[in-house]
């Protein structure tokens, strides 16, 4: 095989793996999604704490 056929099928082969890489990531297990709601936990209460010291130097000027 000549080069040009050789690097035309591993990029061929790289852009395979790369689709199925990613309708992979469509399907999120359950570890995924409890991580994710953790994540979404955190950032409200780091909100919540943000919203909170600011009511306290409001109330401290």
């Amino acid at each position: 095989m000549s080069k040009q056929v050789t690097k035309n099928l591993v990029m061929a082969l790289l852009m395979a793996m790369m689709v199925g890489g990613l309708a992979a990531c469509d399907n999120q297990g359950p570890a995924e999604e409890a991580g994710e709601s953790i994540d979404e936990s955190m950032e409200s209460a780091g909100e919540s704490i943000e919203e909170m010291g600011e009511n306290i130097e409001e109330a401290a000027e």
